[in-house]
């Protein structure tokens, strides 16, 4: 059974101890009518300029999410109710279109998704990532899909028209199956994700793999194995960052490895203090996403010189330029041209 575990939120003046253990959490649904889908990305540090979350919070219930905070904005918790309290955004595909249409957008790649897995188990019934998929393959818009979920195979009959202006990362950072159990407790097993990435690849739709985050002294010794699989698999890129545990994300680790791991927990967060310089997390761009010891540049070393023994390339394949983007039942640039 899931223990309720909800570190204070950051906003809140007072917080309520329980005076007996509370009550099993459900998962509860929440509607959010949001007046548009599409977020604007600055962050130096990641890849994309714009994303696309049809849900908030996540019942994959990673430990390590760094996306737990979102929850906190809404008078939640990252802990528990991150897990169980999920705002579902049913008119995604309404809005993506709208947005799709304005005379401003031109076309530019569009990730799904950044706070949340748009294909944990919920989307197999409101099927809202589906939605917003088929809004991009009709205005032939680029879109890069990330995900620790096979489900994604079941639109392949939307990403494969695509061609090469779609895209899907399959996450596996954790690549023993105990391990991954234990702290991606809602996710499918890593030879399941691998089973995805054949059939991606099977059906010609460029995918590579996430080996995020990485941490150190529990799964770094586990990124040749992984990046061997996934290449043998079918996928073409592979790119890897390090453990991210901003705000309270930080305690909901913390008690969460010591309750799961207890014999090899304090190791793992000796190991992580050492590659921080000192402590569990950094907030500074690029900083965030890299250890500063020299056993975390051995484990990037690992990576590289795995990625280019196997021949994966260290990000994916270039967008196609010009965007093939266009608004469906509007005017083609060859239209605009007398018919002699």
């Amino acid at each position: 059974m899931l223990r309720v575990h909800n570190p204070p939120n950051r906003f809140h003046g007072v917080t309520i101890d329980w005076e007996e253990p509370p009550l099993p959490p459900r998962l509860v649904l929440r509607e959010e009518h949001a007046k548009t889908i599409l977020q604007k990305n600055d962050s130096p540090d990641i890849a994309f300029s714009w994303s696309l979350n049809p849900y908030r919070g996540c019942t994959h219930a990673c430990i390590f999410c760094y996306a737990r905070t979102s929850h906190e904005y809404f008078d939640l918790s990252a802990g528990t109710d991150f897990e169980r309290i999920l705002f579902v955004k049913r008119d995604a595909p309404a809005l993506l279109e709208a947005a799709l249409r304005r005379p401003s957008w031109a076309g530019e790649p569009i990730a799904m998704s950044g706070i949340t897995d748009c294909y944990q188990p919920i989307e197999r019934k409101l099927e809202i990532t589906r939605g917003c998929l088929e809004v991009l393959s009709r205005f032939r818009n680029p879109v890069s899909v990330i995900t620790r979920s096979p489900l994604v195979v079941r639109d392949l009959d939307l990403l494969v028209p695509l061609g090469d202006a779609a895209r899907v990362q399959l996450s596996i950072p954790i690549g023993d199956a105990a391990v991954c159990r234990a702290l991606e407790p809602g996710t499918a097993p890593p030879a399941a994700r691998l089973r995805a990435i054949r059939a991606l690849a099977d059906a010609g739709v460029p995918v590579g793999v996430s080996v995020a985050p990485v941490i150190p002294g529990l799964t770094d010794h586990l990124i040749p194995q992984t990046l061997a699989q996934a290449q043998e698999a079918g996928a073409r890129w592979a790119w890897m960052s390090m453990l991210r545990l901003p705000g309270s994300v930080e305690q909901v680790f913390t008690e969460r490895l010591r309750e799961l791991l207890p014999l090899r927990a304090e190791a793992v967060l000796g190991r992580i203090r050492q590659a921080r310089g000192g402590a569990l997390s950094a907030s500074g761009f690029f900083d965030r996403m890299r250890g500063q010891d020299e056993t975390w540049r051995m484990a990037e070393q690992v990576f590289r010189v795995s990625c280019a023994r196997l021949g994966l390339a260290d990000r994916g394949p270039p967008w196609p330029d010009p965007s093939p983007f266009r608004r469906p039942g509007g005017a083609t640039q060859l239209s605009l041209f007398p018919v002699r």
